[in-house]
């Protein structure tokens, strides 16, 4: 085979091998059962099956600036931009090459109004405020390099983008001053209904080397309330907004990414696509040939050496694609050697159920049929009958033989009325055995009454139930033919006739 047929081979087994943690072989070193689903190669993934680093911790400071509040950072009142301060920590955790979960500390100061309240107010009308916050929040992280990047890019891979976006708890401290002083106008503690906020926004990041990473963010801040400008009270003379809309503020801030672990490399930096699109370039620049069924097929199964189970298969006889003999019915006797091909069978009777003597089986018949009960001088069977019914006709079916089962009943009563009886549910029991799949032509009956009775009449009624029984014999092939299917003649049905309309008498 060519080069060509062999790159189109590896592209489309190369994304399995990256994604399914397959071993060499199993853990057992053994190989699963022909018939078991699943692939002969796969184990647990475990700690030691990690190649990548996936924990890092990340710190960094920055710049706050309240945006969308009554007192706001940006150009307010005295057209300057008022700058507090941030920082945060956070420690990170990659679940895919895409996607991650940071749990993330942010502490910081805003300062908005019309002066800094680090100075005096400059006139009675100027108002500032300041406020102090702590907050930690879960973010979602998303790799957008990692999802984005073309396949065919070959270029290294030093720049990411992110996306973050999460929701956490914050407590904050509103000050305001003028020319009276500073007051606190707002405090909010933390893990409190009304201390819930969400923030979201983007970040750069720089792969310095393998431990360390720069990342410039830009995150927007949704407080979540209307007072966290320092405004104070709902209506007053600053905070004049609705109590539903939330004062917000971006933060700009610079940090680095301690990335932890004993690999070489992080799961955030790891490209799947491009490992695989690297190998096919490996094996497209070696210009060979692939060399297929290497070590033959000493077996001549049509299953090459290097991955058959079973090098020495019999001629002749069907393999499944592992190269292992096929056996149907699983009783250790090979299709080619079985002639029971569906029938689990001991190897010592070439796969095939050994039949007991039908001498043997008869009477195994009549045992089970010893307690079939029928309706008082009927013969219909009982429901509580059908177990026996059932294992009787199972019997039959797997040993095979014809058989004749003889009515009888006891002495006592009217000597043709016990034959007739006894005939009928001879017959009635063959019937049932027959409609649970016994072959008609293997079964017949006949009746004999009272005329082997051997319990006298004044016995108790107990002790005649002996001899109320159906008997079971094997009739050999010479005989059978002479014997009827049944010893009577069904009652002829009579036909319903109409009654001539009576005539009118005359007056």
């Amino acid at each position: 085979m060519k080069l060509s047929l062999a790159t189109a081979v590896l592209a489309l087994t190369m994304p399995a091998i990256s994604y399914a943690q397959d071993s060499a072989v199993t853990m057992n070193e053994k190989y699963p059962n022909t018939f078991s689903s699943g692939s002969a190669n796969v184990s647990p993934f475990t700690q030691q099956s990690k190649r990548f680093n996936d924990w890092s911790i990340s710190v960094g400071a920055g710049v706050p600036l309240m945006q969308s509040a009554d007192l706001t950072s940006i150009k307010n009142g005295n057209g300057k931009n008022l700058f507090g301060y941030s920082a945060y920590v956070s420690i990170d955790k990659a679940i895919t090459h895409a996607f991650g979960i940071n749990l993330q500390y942010d502490r910081g100061e805003t300062r908005q109004g019309w002066f800094n309240t680090k100075d005096a107010a400059p006139d009675a009308t100027a108002i500032g405020a300041r406020t102090q916050y702590d907050a930690i929040s879960i973010l979602g992280d998303i790799n957008f390099s990692n999802l984005l990047r073309r396949v065919d890019n070959h270029s290294p891979y030093r720049w990411a983008l992110h996306g973050y976006a999460g929701i956490g708890t914050i407590a904050y401290r509103a000050y305001q001053k003028d020319s009276k002083g500073q007051n606190l106008m707002t405090e909010i503690k933390p893990f409190q209904l009304g201390s819930m906020f969400m923030q979201t926004g983007a970040g750069l990041k720089f792969k310095v080397n393998r431990r360390i990473d720069i990342e410039g963010r830009l995150m927007y801040v949704v407080t979540g309330d209307d007072e966290f400008d320092g405004g104070g009270d709902k209506y007053s003379a600053v905070n004049r907004r609705e109590e539903q809309v939330s004062d917000n503020f971006f933060n700009a801030t610079l940090g680095l990414s301690f990335k932890l672990g004993k690999h070489e490399s992080h799961l955030m930096w790891h490209d799947p696509l491009q490992e695989i699109y690297y190998k096919l370039d490996v094996l497209a620049n070696k210009k060979q040939d692939v060399e297929v069924c290497k070590k033959g097929d000493g077996d001549n199964d049509g299953v090459c050496d290097d991955w058959d189970r079973q090098l020495d298969t019999p001629a002749g006889a069907r393999v499944d694609g592992a190269g292992v003999a096929l056996d149907t019915d699983l009783d250790g006797v090979i299709d080619l050697y079985d002639k029971c091909v569906t029938v689990p069978g001991p190897v010592e009777n070439n796969g095939c159920p050994v039949k007991k003597d039908n001498k043997e089986t008869a009477v195994e018949v009549e045992k089970t049929l010893k307690d079939i009960y029928f309706n008082f001088n009927k013969a219909t069977i009982r429901p509580e009958s059908n177990p026996k019914l059932d294992l009787a006709a199972s019997i039959i079916k797997e040993n095979g033989g014809n058989y004749l089962l003889t009515g009888h009943t006891d002495i006592k009563g009217n000597a043709a009325y016990n034959l007739r009886l006894s005939k009928e549910r001879a017959a009635a029991v063959v019937g049932a055995l027959e409609t649970r799949g016994v072959n008609d032509n293997v079964l017949k009956s006949r009746g004999v009454g009272s005329a082997e009775a051997t319990i006298p009449a004044s016995a108790s009624d107990a002790e005649r139930l002996a001899d109320r029984k159906v008997t079971v014999r094997f009739i050999e092939s010479s005989e059978w033919n002479s014997i009827q299917k049944k010893d009577y003649e069904d009652a002829p049905v009579k036909k319903a006739t109409k009654k001539a309309p009576a005539k009118k008498k005359k007056k």
